[in-house]
């Protein structure tokens, strides 16, 4: 009899598993997803490196429409006042095979629904009760449906409700006391910026990206503010912190903004139940400020899969010794950038922007700092 898999959150990271053992393995497996649809309204950006774009390659992401996706060639970087500090090239990453994608959020959860959507995923469903039942786990959603499977992947996000239920230790997600801004521009609102490229603004507390999500020249910016607290309904104040360093970032922040507050996981810790494990965000969630969070979702959906196909021994121990490793690696380096980008002092800033001129030309130093990252 074929083992089953019950995947619990419909987001990058379960979909990205439900088409890894969809058409690699004999598993049968079903997806649930605790709201009523999939969110294919949402316009706002994500960044994939070749490490994510590699594995998306092998479920036929090489094949989805170029119109809807673009290859930004590198970083430029600039202080508040528009003024380019240094140069990145994403391009000594690529491949022709693989290389760095910019797109938008919808597109790619358009792209992983497909194959799964009509059999394998089913909406509405949140999680009532758990019980081990003859070695399985016996799952029952709040409607009164069930599920009895060998394998539960807890895929839905940061504030995983699936955990609630299979760990005892707390491991709450904390406040970065900051906020998220983004919204869609059409154009570059009179930056001097090239929207070919990723252009990343450094500002006392805060900085801004923006890069193009597809051909059709939208660009999606994300600006990022420190504060210790978060107020949906004041957003317009909190943006002003940013203006009053440059006044021609006023007609970038005129259009519809969307915001939310920057959380992030104290502790990796690993599954207290063999048959559970955890993934994407649910696994750990990352500041965005090396832009690793889809793709780092991707790369914990990929590894998994790999070691429940080929049915490895002590998967539980395996898995969370190489994802930790991996979660380590890129949480530190998040952590970097977040605390280099906002500082407050100029003198601070003028260092940093000697030290980025210097550092951006090492080779050494790029490899080391995103090679890693990038090339695994």
């Amino acid at each position: 009899m074929k083992k089953k898999i019950a995947i619990i959150g419909a987001g990058i990271a379960g979909l990205t598993f439900a088409n890894l053992i969809k058409k690699n393995s004999d598993y049968e497996f079903m997806l649930y997803e605790k709201q009523e649809s999939l969110s294919l309204d949402e316009g706002f950006g994500i960044q994939l490196s070749t490490n994510s774009v590699k594995i998306l390659n092998t479920i036929g992401f090489n094949k989805i429409d170029k119109s809807k996706i673009f290859h930004p060639m590198g970083v430029d970087f600039y202080n508040i006042q528009n003024k380019k500090i240094c140069e990145l090239d994403l391009t000594q990453f690529n491949t022709e095979e693989k290389k760095y994608t910019t797109l938008k959020r919808s597109t790619l959860i358009e792209f992983l629904k497909d194959d799964v959507y009509t059999q394998h995923l089913r909406f509405g469903k949140k999680i009532k009760e758990v019980t081990e039942l003859k070695g399985k786990v016996f799952i029952k959603f709040d409607d009164n449906t069930n599920d009895l499977v060998d394998l539960v992947i807890g895929a839905d996000g940061i504030f995983s409700n699936t955990k609630t239920f299979f760990e005892k230790k707390k491991n709450e997600p904390k406040f970065k006391k900051a906020i998220a801004v983004r919204t869609i521009l059409k154009t570059k609102s009179e930056l001097k910026i090239d929207e070919q490229r990723i252009s990343l603004m450094m500002g006392k507390n805060c900085h801004i990206v923006i890069y193009p999500l597809n051909q059709n020249k939208e660009l999606n910016l994300v600006c990022i503010i420190r504060d210790k607290r978060y107020d949906p309904d004041n957003i317009k104040t909190l943006v002003n912190k940013v203006v009053t360093q440059n006044s021609n970032l006023e007609k970038v922040f005129e259009g519809d903004l969307k915001s939310w507050p920057l959380y992030f996981t104290p502790k990796i810790l690993p599954s207290t139940n063999s048959k559970v494990f955890y993934i994407g965000d649910a696994f750990n969630g990352f500041l965005p400020t090396l832009a690793q969070g889809a793709g780092q979702s991707i790369e914990s959906a990929h590894e998994l899969f790999n070691l429940i196909k080929d049915d490895k021994a002590e998967i539980q121990n395996t898995y969370f010794k190489e994802r930790s490793r991996r979660a380590k690696i890129v949480k530190r380096r998040s952590n970097i950038n977040f605390f280099s980008f906002h500082f407050s002092s100029s003198i601070m800033q003028t260092l940093r922007n000697f030290f980025m001129k210097f550092l951006v030309k090492r080779k050494s130093f790029v490899n080391s700092y995103l090679g890693i990252v990038y090339k695994n």
